[in-house]
């Protein structure tokens, strides 16, 4: 399984780790996404708390933008409820946040399905300013219905979604939302969401200005692009991204003899287990008619197993 790397930009900032002893002179505060992290083996690094407090101090937190929650101490130690408790009672000095992203640490930090998540709308209910909101984990993670008027994009990084929190989503009000972007993972790790649990999403009742759709990196690929070859969802899309999962050619072909996709801007189908038949068929049906189609990364199944072989990029 590969892992996941550092955001290196949120809002459309750069993202710019916080350290108090930095030789360089730090950037303006709403010129950066800044990510508050420690590393608990550094002798040198206290607690999150003391470093959230030392940044609070030194960069005006009037005008930051964006916020990046790195590591907080050891992933399977505490959850994220104490950097999101922290952020939260310092909500009347962030009085510009627009952007917020929880449990940004790689593969050598943590394992994905190892960062202990917690409830997470505390943040969205806290500052109504936000437009984008991100999640990396899944143990403990929990997504209760929110309404939130401005909130623009959302995303979970998961190697196991819970179907609860993909029901959290679709229940939500969330009227300016444009980006959603699911990892749904594999069951081993929690990732137990149904099509059914999508059925709201795909229905095109929701969320009316959605124009990019990602449905990730799950082991039920081929039945969600079944699914999306006839989702009204669909048809007002730019973008649709099923990239990173188990995806052959019976999937594929669900998609070419659904409804059209010749009016999206972009398929993201890249970690993927097409034949190389089913590749020139797809690029065929779609490239001449401006679609920019990511076919990259195809991957063989482990050990011959054929469908049984076929892996997620991200799980454990």
């Amino acid at each position: 399984m590969s892992g996941v790397d550092h955001l290196q930009e949120l809002l459309g900032l750069p993202a710019v780790d916080f350290h108090p002893d930095s030789p360089s002179p730090l950037p303006a505060a709403d010129a950066a996404a800044w990510r508050i992290s420690v590393n608990p083996y550094e002798d040198e690094d206290g607690p999150w708390e003391e470093r959230f407090e030392e940044f609070l101090k030194t960069v005006d937190p009037a005008r930051v933008r964006a916020l990046i929650i790195g590591q907080w101490g050891e992933a399977t130690d505490q959850d994220s409820s104490y950097p999101i408790n922290l952020v939260i009672a310092a909500a009347d000095r962030l009085t510009s946040l627009e952007a917020i992203f929880v449990g940004d640490l790689t593969q050598e930090q943590s394992e994905i399905s190892w960062i202990e998540q917690s409830n997470v709308t505390g943040l969205l209910s806290t500052f109504p300013r936000l437009l984008e909101f991100g999640v990396r984990g899944d143990p403990g993670l929990r997504f209760p219905p929110v309404r939130h008027e401005r909130l623009r994009s959302l995303v979970f990084e998961s190697g196991g979604l819970p179907a609860t929190v993909v029901r959290g989503v679709t229940e939500s009000e969330l009227p300016s939302l444009d980006h959603l972007d699911l990892w749904l993972g594999v069951s081993e790790y929690g990732g137990d969401t149904e099509i059914a649990d999508l059925a709201p999403l795909l229905s095109g009742t929701l969320f009316p200005g959605l124009r990019h759709l990602g449905l990730r990196n799950s082991e039920i690929q081929n039945e969600i692009a079944a699914a999306v070859a006839s989702a009204p969802v669909v048809a007002r899309l730019d973008t649709l991204d099923l990239s990173n999962g188990t995806l052959g050619d019976e999937g594929a072909a669900a998609l070419l003899e659904g409804q059209p996709l010749t009016h999206l801007e972009h398929l993201d189908l890249h970690h993927h287990f097409l034949s190389e038949e089913m590749e020139q068929r797809v690029a065929e049906a779609l490239e001449p008619h401006g679609v920019s189609v990511d076919l990259s990364d195809r991957l063989e199944p482990w050990d011959n197993r054929g469908a049984e072989g076929r892996y997620t990029a991200v799980a454990e």
